[in-house]
């Protein structure tokens, strides 16, 4: 199927809101016609070629400087946050994209944008807890989660479970892999540090799910970096940046509309709101 007819076909399937439509027409043409002019073709490509597309977008607020990915994206969150949130659009329009075409067969894997994404809290207000409609497409989304989403989509489960178990983002990228406490019912009993490392803070005995995602993920934890006992780790066995889990949320939500689509849009904060078990919000 040609881009542009994939691209007419996904909007008028009949799962998009109008108004959801009249963001992502726009947005993911224009990613065609940065596809076009540079000979590149959608379907081969990959977070490089998007990066590339991101960098000529946001050229007018780099100060003269190349995008370098992460770091531009981190200052914008914090300069600039009207010109992140509409970056982050453009990325969440790019995913579902892909997403559509993968649906269809057109493609083998997602491509994994995460990186791409500034991973500001799109909810200026107090986070909203998730219905039990939307909390189990959320279970749906993270269980779904796999290698073709990203390289390490055990990491990533583990961290939206720790998420559902209440845990703030800061603490979860805290966590360290020496205060692991299995038990003999078993649980596994973790703690959340103090934000003086060494200290000990608030204990957590994970849910069997949970409990099953860690496991899942031990055997695959990269080598971690001198010094470092961070439970989940990101490049070269290093701490991930505390803004990682809302970008995951972001990207993992982008898989059904329900989430995608949401007002206000789900942040890692209102998971941590919503629990796993406790009856939300209606």
């Amino acid at each position: 199927m040609d881009p542009r007819a994939l691209l007419d076909a996904w909007l008028t399937s009949g799962l998009l809101r109008q108004s959801t439509i009249g963001r992502y027409q726009p947005q993911v043409d224009q990613w065609l016609t940065w596809c076009e002019t540079h000979h590149v073709h959608p379907y081969a490509a990959g977070v490089r070629e998007v990066a590339a597309f991101c960098g000529q977008r946001l050229a007018p607020h780099l100060d003269g400087r190349p995008f370098n990915g992460p770091d531009d994206l981190a200052r914008l969150a914090q300069q600039a946050p009207d010109i992140a949130g509409t970056h982050d659009g453009y990325i969440t329009a790019i995913t579902q994209y892909y997403s559509a075409a993968y649906g269809r067969g057109l493609i083998t894997g997602i491509p994994d944008l995460t990186e791409l994404r500034s991973g500001i809290n799109r909810d200026p207000g107090a986070p909203q807890k998730l219905t039990p409609r939307e909390r189990a497409v959320l279970l749906y989304c993270i269980g779904m989660w796999g290698p073709a989403n990203a390289r390490h989509y055990r990491r990533d489960r583990l961290i939206a479970y720790l998420l559902l178990e209440g845990m703030r983002s800061g603490e979860i990228v805290r966590l360290d892999s020496r205060h692991l406490y299995p038990q003999p019912d078993g649980t596994t009993e973790v703690r959340a540090p103090d934000y003086d490392f060494e200290a000990l803070g608030a204990q957590f005995v994970l849910d069997p799910i949970t409990g099953a995602a860690l496991q899942d993920y031990l055997p695959t934890r990269p080598y971690p970096a001198d010094g470092v006992h961070a439970l989940v780790l990101g490049q070269g066995g290093r701490p991930l940046n505390s803004r990682y889990p809302n970008v995951l949320v972001q990207q993992i939500c982008d898989m059904h509309p329900l989430l995608a689509q949401r007002t206000p849009p789900v942040t890692a904060d209102a998971i941590a709101h919503t629990g796993l078990w406790d009856t939300p919000d209606s």
